[in-house]
């Protein structure tokens, strides 16, 4: 994140926001510019990648469904646009130790032991990280102590548009995140790395709600894609992986899609329509 705060420095925030004796490494200024770039990058990929997702992938048919709620667009929208704010407060936090240099990010491809090799299988080590602490994050959360709570308004929406993506409460949204920041404190990353990544994950976290089910054959038990996680919020106790089916597999809570095998959303409109 260090990178983006000082391109912000550099380019909007010294010569046109700060006065100019506030130095720019100062810990209240850095807090600060964090909580507005955060806020401002989170908006900005929640609403341009899911309009996108609205309008040019997600099956508008799917509206039709009975458990699509009355106003749910308008509804999953406002309720993120809440849930944002709330989350990045513990997020710029640990943002603000990575730009003290408490984290394991490095600037250059040389620092790397590795070199370039070392960045690619960095990238397969966080997914795989990042999946991993996300699955039993997101299972813990399905306990009788913790749902009612914290993750069942992210249940509201049993058939969801791209826009639910993020419409979580505050402590489920940043709980779910957590892996994704504790990873570069454990583990060595390149900073550009990071943030291709970070963009990724919040990228990926709308396309599992937009509602195209489409997958290679041979992926289809590989991959959690929308059609996974559409059963996860029509069904409750499966598909709680992130990227992969691995850990729902090893945790004995995988489920293989009901729309793999014709029962799902589209299917049931079908037949609505039939009858």
């Amino acid at each position: 994140m260090d990178l983006v705060l000082e391109a912000a420095d550099h380019h909007l925030l010294t010569p046109y926001v700060y006065p100019a004796g506030w130095p720019e490494g100062e810990p209240c200024r850095q807090l600060l510019s964090l909580f507005v770039i955060t806020n401002l990058g989170a908006l900005a990929l929640y609403l341009l990648f899911g309009t996108l997702s609205y309008y040019f992938i997600f099956d508008h048919e799917l509206k039709k469904h009975p458990q699509f709620l009355e106003n749910q667009v308008r509804r999953e929208i406002s309720y993120a646009l809440r849930s944002l704010p709330w989350i990045s407060v513990p997020t710029v936090a640990l943002f603000f130790a990575e730009v003290r240099g408490y984290s394991k990010l490095y600037d250059n491809i040389e620092d790397s032991p590795y070199g370039w090799s070392g960045v690619f299988l960095s990238m397969l080590s966080f997914l795989f990280f990042t999946d991993f602490g996300i699955y039993w994050i997101h299972r813990g959360l399905h306990h009788k102590l913790f749902y009612k709570r914290f993750h069942k308004p992210h249940h509201l929406w049993k058939i969801a548009t791209p826009f639910a993506s993020h419409a979580f409460h505050p402590v489920d949204g940043f709980m779910q995140s957590l892996p994704y920041h504790v990873y570069p404190f454990l583990f060595p990353l390149h900073k550009v790395t990071y943030l291709g990544l970070y963009i990724f994950v919040n990228v990926w976290t709308i396309s599992i709600h937009d509602g195209d089910y489409r997958v290679p054959r041979f992926l289809r038990h590989v991959i959690n894609g929308s059609a996974h996680h559409t059963d996860h919020h029509l069904y409750f106790d499966y598909n709680y992986g992130q990227y992969f089916t691995l850990w729902d597999k090893i945790g004995g809570s995988y489920k293989s899609p009901t729309s793999f095998e014709g029962k799902g959303p589209h299917d049931y409109l079908r037949k609505l329509r039939e009858k």
